[in-house]
C-alpha cells in the first residue's frame, strides 16, 4: 500500500495484493484513487479518479492461462494555451499581467458548469468542465502460453468498452482591450460580469476561448495468436495472425466561444451593444462552429512471420514480415449553418452548426506489407554492433477519413549502433535515418475553419544513452539526441523544421546509493535541456529552449517500508511544450499564446509491503 501527498492538495492511495491460492492458481487485485487541485488550480478538483484491476491465473507444467479485468474512471483537467509576453524574437518569455505562467490557468469555477446551445428553441446541453479529459473504460482479457510438443502457442484476447469524453477550453487570438473587442462589432457598448454583475473596465484585457464538448463511445475486440518453434539449433520461427474490430460513436460541439477576462481563473463577460443587437448569452459570443455526429466501424486482419537465427556465437540475425488489411466504414452526418432562434439581432447563435439527418458514407479498404531486418554482431563480451531496417505503414484513422485524408502513411527507418557495457559503465550509441510519406495534419483554427495538409518528412540524427559508475554508489547517467527533421513535399512548408521537434535535447542524472544499517538510501537529480523548436508548420511560432531541474530521494527501511520524495521543475523554469496552432503567425503586439510546463511541484509517498 502506498500513500502519496503533494502540493496542490494531491492525495493518492495505491493498494495491490497478489499471491497463490493453491493447486496452481494465483491472483492479484489492486488499484488507485487520486484527487488533486492540479498543477494549475482551476478552483475545482482538476484530477479525480482511479482504477481497479484483478487477475486470475492457472499454471501447469506445460503452460499458463490467465484472465484479467480492469475498470478505469478518471478525469483530468485539460490545460490550454495561455497568453504570455514575448520579446527578443520569441526567445524571451514572461508572464502576462494577472496570469502567472508557472501556476495560472484560465480555467475557473465561473464557467465550470455551462449550458451549451445546441438546438432550436433554446435547447441546451449541460456540461461540467471538471469532467475534463476523462475515461470511463472497462477492459477484459486473457492470455494463453502453452508448450505443445515442439511448438509454443501464445494467444492474447482483449475486449474494451467505455467512453472517453473531452470537455475543455480552447483559446484563440491574443488578448485585447474590452473596448477594442466591442468596437469589432461596429458599434459602442459596455461589458458586465456574467456572474455577480458589475461593470467591466473598458481597458480590461479580454480574450475569446471556446468551450468544446467531445463525446466518444468506444468499443474494441482484439486477438493475437502466434506459434513458435525451434527449427534447428539457434533458429526460432514464429508465425501468427491478429484480428481487431473496433468502433467509435462521436458527438462533437466545437466552438461555443466565450468572452473572458485575461486573468487567472477567468470570468465571463456579457456585452451590451448600443445598437440594440445582443452580442452574448451568458458570456457566450457564439455557439458551435462544428456539430459532428458520426459512427465509425473498423476491422483489421493481419498475418505475420518472424525468424530469429543465431548464426554463430557472435552473429544474430532476425527477419520479420507482416501483411495487414484494414476495412473502415462510417456514417458522418451532414451539417448546415442555421440561426437557432431565427432572430438576426441575437448575434451569438446566428451561425450555428447543426447536424442533419442525412449522412455521407465512408467506405475504405487498405492493405499493406511491412517488413524488418536486424543484425547484431558481438565484438567481445562488452561490445556489440547492431543494425536494423524497418519498412512499415500507418493506416488512416477515423478522423483522417472524415476529413478526406485517405492515404496510407509510409515509414522507413534505418539505424546503426554500438552497445557497450561493463560493471563501471553502459553505453548505447545509435545513428538513425527515417522517412515519412503521406503524413496528415489537421487543426480546427480559431475562426472555425478546418485546416488540413498532407506531406512527407525526413529525420536524421544521433542518440546517446550512457552511464558511468566510477566509485562506490555514485552513478552519472545521461541521454541525448541530436535531430535534424525537415518537411518534404509539404506545400509551402517544404524545408521547414518539423514542428515541436528540437534539434538538441539532453538529460543528465547524477545519483548516489548508500547501504545503511537499517536499509538503503538513494539521492538523485535530473537536469534537462530542451532546444529551440517551432510550434507550427510555417515555423513562425518559435518555442525557445529551456532547462529544468528535478530532484528526489528514495529510502528503504527494513523489508517493508519505502519512502520517496521528489520535486519537479524546482528551478520554476518557464518553458513551452507548444504554441497555439489554432492561430497562425507569430506573436501579436508582444503577446504569444503558448502552453507552459508546470511550475515547481513537490510530492512525497510512503509505502508498506507485506
Amino acid at each position: 500500500m502506498r500513500l502519496t501527498g503533494g502540493n496542490n492538495d494531491l492525495r493518492r492511495i495505491d493498494v495491490f495484493n497478489s499471491g497463490p491460492m493453491g493447486n496452481g492458481w494465483y491472483y492479484s487485485v489492486g488499484g488507485f484513487f487520486r484527487q488533486t487541485d492540479g498543477v494549475r488550480d482551476p478552483q475545482f478538483s482538476a484530477d479525480k479518479g482511479g482504477q481497479f484491476s484483478a487477475t486470475l491465473s492457472k499454471r501447469w507444467d506445460s503452460g499458463e492461462v490467465s484472465f484479467y479485468a480492469r475498470h478505469t474512471d478518471d478525469n483530468n483537467a485539460f490545460y490550454t494555451a495561455i497568453p504570455l509576453l514575448s520579446r527578443n524574437n520569441g526567445n524571451d518569455l514572461s508572464s502576462f499581467p494577472g496570469l502567472n505562467a508557472q501556476t495560472g490557468t484560465l480555467l475557473g469555477r465561473d464557467f465550470r458548469n455551462v449550458d451549451l446551445l445546441v438546438r432550436p428553441n433554446g435547447q441546451t446541453l449541460r456540461r461540467d468542465l471538471a469532467d475534463g479529459r476523462g475515461v470511463n473504460i472497462d477492459v477484459f482479457g486473457g492470455e494463453l502460453n502453452w508448450e505443445a510438443g515442439h511448438w509454443t502457442i501464445a494467444d492474447r484476447v482483449n475486449v474494451m468498452s467505455g467512453s472517453a469524453p473531452t470537455y475543455a477550453l480552447f483559446t484563440g487570438d491574443a488578448p485585447q482591450r474590452l473596448s477594442d473587442f466591442i468596437a469589432s462589432y461596429g458599434t459602442t457598448g459596455s461589458g458586465s460580469f456574467t456572474k455577480g454583475g458589475g461593470a467591466v473596465d473598458p481597458n480590461q484585457q479580454v480574450l475569446e476561448a471556446g468551450w468544446w464538448s467531445v463525446d466518444k463511445r468506444l468499443n474494441s475486440f482484439t486477438n493475437d495468436l502466434r506459434l513458435s518453434r525451434e527449427l534447428f539449433a539457434g533458429n526460432t520461427l514464429t508465425v501468427g495472425a491478429s484480428y481487431a474490430t473496433y468502433s467509435s460513436a462521436d458527438t462533437w460541439h466545437l466552438g461555443n466561444t466565450m468572452s473572458l477576462t485575461a486573468q487567472n481563473n477567468a470570468r465571463r463577460i456579457d456585452v451590451a451593444l448600443d445598437n440594440g443587437q445582443q452580442a452574448t448569452r451568458q458570456g457566450f459570443t457564439s455557439s458551435a462552429f462544428l456539430n459532428l455526429r458520426a459512427q465509425y466501424d473498423g476491422e483489421n486482419i493481419a498475418a505475420f512471420i518472424a525468424d530469429e537465427w543465431e548464426l554463430n556465437a557472435r552473429l544474430r540475425l532476425d527477419l520479420g514480415a507482416r501483411y495487414e488489411r484494414q476495412s473502415v466504414t462510417g456514417d458522418v452526418h451532414d451539417t448546415a449553418t442555421v440561426d437557432l432562434d431565427g432572430n438576426a439581432a441575437t448575434l451569438y447563435d446566428n451561425a450555428t452548426s447543426a447536424a442533419l439527418v442525412s449522412t455521407r458514407r465512408i467506405d475504405q479498404d487498405d492493405e499493406a506489407f511491412s517488413w524488418t531486418a536486424g543484425l547484431n554482431f558481438k565484438l567481445n563480451d562488452s561490445n556489440s554492433l547492431f543494425a536494423r531496417v524497418n519498412s512499415g505503414v500507418k493506416f488512416p484513422g477515423f478522423d483522417n477519413l472524415r476529413d478526406g485524408q485517405d492515404r496510407v502513411q509510409e515509414v522507413d527507418q534505418y539505424e546503426l549502433g554500438l552497445k557497450s557495457g561493463a560493471s563501471a559503465y553502459d553505453l548505447y550509441l545509435t545513428a538513425f535515418y527515417n522517412t515519412f510519406k503521406n503524413s496528415p495534419f489537421q487543426a480546427f483554427l480559431a475562426n472555425g475553419s478546418n485546416f488540413t495538409a498532407v506531406g512527407d518528412s525526413r529525420a536524421r540524427g544521433l542518440e546517446v544513452e550512457a552511464a558511468i559508475r566510477p566509485f562506490g554508489g555514485f552513478e552519472l547517467a545521461g541521454t541525448g539526441v541530436w535531430l535534424d527533421a525537415k518537411y518534404r513535399n509539404y506545400r509551402e512548408f517544404t524545408g521547414n523544421q518539423v514542428m515541436r521537434q528540437p534539434k538538441r535535447q539532453f538529460r543528465i542524472t547524477p545519483s548516489y546509493y548508500w547501504m545503511l544499517p537499517f536499509g538503503d538510501l538513494k539521492l538523485f537529480a535530473t537536469y534537462s535541456y530542451i532546444g529551440d523548436r517551432f510550434a507550427d508548420l510555417a515555423n513562425s511560432q518559435r518555442l525557445p529552449s529551456y532547462d529544468m531541474l528535478d530532484i528526489g530521494a528514495n529510502l528503504h527501511v527494513g523489508e517493508h517500508w519505502e519512502m520517496t520524495a521528489s520535486g519537479s521543475n524546482v528551478t520554476d523554469t518557464l518553458g513551452l511544450t507548444e504554441g497555439n496552432m489554432r492561430v497562425p503567425g507569430a506573436a501579436t503586439g508582444g503577446v504569444f499564446m503558448g502552453r507552459p510546463i508546470a511550475g515547481r511541484q513537490y510530492q512525497m509517498s510512503v509505502a508498506y509491503r507485506w
